[in-house]
């Protein structure tokens, strides 16, 4: 056995930056545990070796700062690779000895949610994650509903009564509306009171009587409808202003009627036709007199909304109204002018509603109302009632009443013979 080598063990102090003597054995590697040799750091797939150079303070600040660079570049290697988009073997940037250039990542937009929205977005998700599906409670109430007969209809669309007249520039399609809403609105100043009070001399009988003789004269000039309603308005409106002694009555009368001739007909009758109406019961003089007082009273306010615009309006939006439909409803409304208590307690829209009502009834038209009427009359059925039930009333003791001038007027086959109709029963008094 071959003797080991002798190795003279030399103070550590002594070896920093001094020189080694001559030893013998010193092609041999040294031991491993000596503390002057240091192992260099391993690379992946190579045997790790070992540098057998003394510790100086320039080399350890040497190795201590290629760890540190080693450390850094492990740690920014996916930075690296990113930025560099280049990757050489194993996993080491190409350009890893070159110095790189720091990209300064960009920064995200912040968007920032006010609390309203915030809140809002809360709310809608919370919605959201409700159930969508109808709860047993809610499928029993609807059969309970249905089953009592109490389950809410869809309401019937509002037709365009107005859509066949677009291109009629008398129908005045764009203003129709607002013309209505002022009837509305005007309709209360040409009303009268409670005037039979103040007139000493004559009652509703006489009224009632004056007025089937004027319904009588109208139709012996064959006027237009609008003529007799704004006549029979001007009477009311004059006796309601001033006293009338009973054999001025018809006067009043004529001269209201040639007044109402002059502004709606375009060939209006003359004084003499009235006086020979009346039997020559006045003269010429007294028939102006009394027109240029009627005038002077009622301050020639002439344009009025009678019952009869609103009649027109309504029997139009009856839907698909028809002849006997029409003179049904003008029937109605010439028995409600002749009660002076009619036209004391409705206004002229509301009698010109309500005689639609009847005649619908009376015609057994179905629906009796719907939206389209609701609509542009402004009224409902419970609003009418009262007012119909009066009308029907009237029609179902026109045959034993001595005036029959509107009775005779309607049982001719030009008005389709609407009086001969029976009373709707519908609408009738209990006796």
């Amino acid at each position: 056995m071959a003797s080991k080598a002798v190795v003279q063990e030399q103070p550590r102090g002594n070896n920093l930056g001094g020189k080694q003597k001559n030893v013998q054995g010193r092609n041999r590697r040294a031991l491993g545990d000596i503390g002057n040799l240091v192992s260099a750091p391993a690379v992946e797939g190579k045997p790790q070796t070992q540098i057998s150079r003394p510790i100086t303070r320039s080399f350890c600040a040497q190795l201590l700062a290629n760890a540190q660079a080693a450390a850094e570049k492990n740690s920014k290697k996916p930075l690296a690779q990113i930025v560099n988009g280049v990757v050489g073997k194993e996993g080491v940037p190409i350009a890893a000895t070159q110095k790189k250039e720091f990209v300064k990542p960009k920064k995200e937009a912040v968007i920032v949610i006010s609390p309203d929205e915030d809140e809002k977005s809360q709310r809608t998700a919370r919605k959201s994650s409700k159930k969508t599906g109808k709860t047993l409670t809610g499928t029993l109430t609807a059969r309970s509903k249905a089953a009592c007969g109490i389950t809410k209809k869809p309401k019937d669309p509002i037709a365009n009564i107005d859509a066949e007249d677009v291109d009629n520039e008398l129908a005045a399609v764009e203003y129709v509306e607002d013309i209505y809403e002022f009837y509305k609105v005007a309709e209360d100043d040409a009303r009268v009171g409670d005037y039979m009070d103040s007139q000493p001399e004559i009652n509703s009988k006489m009224r009632e009587i004056l007025v089937d003789w004027l319904v009588e004269v109208h139709k012996k000039f064959e006027l237009m409808p609008e003529s007799l309603y704004l006549t029979i308005n001007i009477v009311d409106r004059f006796l309601s202003t001033r006293t009338v002694r009973r054999r001025e009555l018809q006067l009043v009368g004529i001269s209201s009627m040639l007044i109402a001739c002059k502004y709606e007909e375009i060939w209006a009758p003359e004084v003499n036709d009235f006086i020979a109406i009346s039997d020559n019961a006045y003269i010429r003089e007294q028939v102006l007199l009394m027109e240029k007082a009627i005038l002077g009273k009622l301050e020639w306010y002439l344009t009025v909304p009678t019952p009869y615009v609103f009649l027109v309006r309504y029997i139009k939006a009856s839907f698909k109204a028809d002849e006997q439909m029409e003179s049904m409803a003008f029937f109605f409304a010439e028995l409600g002018l002749m009660h002076y208590s009619t036209i004391i307690q409705y206004c002229p829209s509301k009698l010109a509603a309500a005689a639609v009502y009847a005649a619908r009834c009376t015609l057994n038209k179905t629906p009796i109302w719907n939206e389209t009427l609701n609509h542009h009359t402004g009224y409902s059925e419970d609003q009418l009632m009262e007012c119909a039930k009066f009308l029907v009333q009237i029609h179902s003791g026109a045959a034993e009443n001595k005036l029959k001038a509107v009775m005779r007027k309607y049982s001719n086959p030009d008005k389709a013979a609407v009086a001969l109709f029976p009373p709707a029963r519908n609408l009738l008094l209990p006796a």
